[in-house]
C-alpha cells in the first residue's frame, strides 16, 4: 500500500464506510511502438510563439524517456535547440524537410 498521504486523495471529501479503501490511480505509460509503426506528424507553427517559427513533431506513442531521447537525437543531428512538451517535440525554426528526411532514415516510415 502506498503512503497514506492526503494530497493523493484530494478528490475524496468524506466516506461513511469504515472499511473504505481509497483506490489510487496509477499512471501507466504506453509501451513504445517500433519505429516503423509510429505515426508521426511534422508541422510548422507560428501562433502564440512571439512571431518565432517552430517545427512540431506530434503523434509519438511511447514512454516519456523515449520521446525525450528522440527529441535529443533530432536536436543534435540538426544542430538547433528545442524541447519536449506535452508529448510533442518542438524544434526551433522551419526544419520540416530535414526532420522528415532524418526520421525516414532512422526507420520512421509513416511520417507526414
Amino acid at each position: 500500500m502506498k503512503d497514506n498521504d492526503w494530497k493523493d486523495r484530494l478528490g475524496v471529501v468524506f466516506s461513511t464506510n469504515p472499511d473504505y479503501q481509497y483506490e489510487y490511480q496509477e499512471d501507466q505509460e504506453q509501451q513504445t511502438l517500433p519505429c516503423n509503426q509510429q505515426k508521426l506528424r511534422v508541422r510548422m507553427e507560428k501562433n502564440n510563439r512571439g512571431g518565432k517559427i517552430v517545427t512540431v513533431i506530434s503523434g509519438f506513442t511511447g514512454t516519456s524517456d523515449d520521446i525525450k531521447e528522440l527529441g535529443r537525437k533530432l536536436k543534435t543531428a540538426i544542430g538547433v535547440g528545442g524541447s519536449v512538451k506535452d508529448g510533442d517535440i518542438i524544434i526551433q525554426g522551419d526544419m520540416r524537410e530535414r526532420i522528415v528526411t532524418l526520421l525516414k532514415s532512422w526507420g520512421y516510415s509513416q511520417t507526414k
